[in-house]
């Protein structure tokens, strides 16, 4: 699947955007609200969020890490590979989704989460997605390739981008219905 690389970078930073505006709104919501489960096993909208944390904190640098040590020029159109787009894809939030299995490390379900400290960090990750979004027009979204946390995985660096974009919606949505149900 082919994308226009300007087109692309520009959804995914009005899609970061939104999500940091939406976790802005949260602010004004009572803590113990944000930590509210609609069950034992469930997760609360903070746990959603730290979820999400924790997984920026590895794609970040790696993304990071992979544009600074690339001379490859960008080009106008991004070619996403199949493994890369597939993931994308299901990532995004449907009717009817099913729950994945997420890494232990990477499960904040029992962890006793703060307020404050979730949504700061969680707003300093997506501003730092977002000027790597920005850097990322003059690189070349195909040819560089990031490691996944799934170890025997890369992905092409657009893929990268949209599948973290896309799971990270996906646990907004999850937040923003737990905040419903509760």
């Amino acid at each position: 699947m082919n994308f226009n690389s300007n087109q692309l970078i520009s959804e995914l930073k009005t899609t970061v955007t939104a999500h940091i505006n939406y976790v802005e709104t949260l602010k004004q919501v009572p803590e113990n609200e944000l930590k509210k489960k609609p069950n034992e096993k469930s997760w609360s909208v903070l746990d959603c969020l730290e979820h999400l944390n924790l997984y920026a904190s590895f794609y970040n640098k790696e993304v990071k890490k992979r544009m600074e040590t690339s001379k490859l020029p960008s080009t106008s159109v991004f070619k996403s590979g199949f493994l890369g787009n597939k993931f994308a894809v299901d990532m995004l939030p449907k009717e009817g989704m099913k729950t994945m299995k997420t890494f232990k490390s990477k499960n904040p379900i029992y962890t006793n989460l703060d307020k404050e400290t979730v949504l700061s960090m969680f707003i300093s990750q997506q501003k730092e997605l977002l000027r790597l979004l920005t850097t990322v027009e003059s690189k070349n979204l195909t040819q560089i390739k990031t490691s996944l946390t799934i170890p025997i995985l890369k992905f092409k660096l657009g893929d990268t981008f949209r599948f973290v974009i896309n799971h990270n919606e996906r646990h907004i949505v999850q937040a923003k219905n737990v905040l419903v149900l509760v």
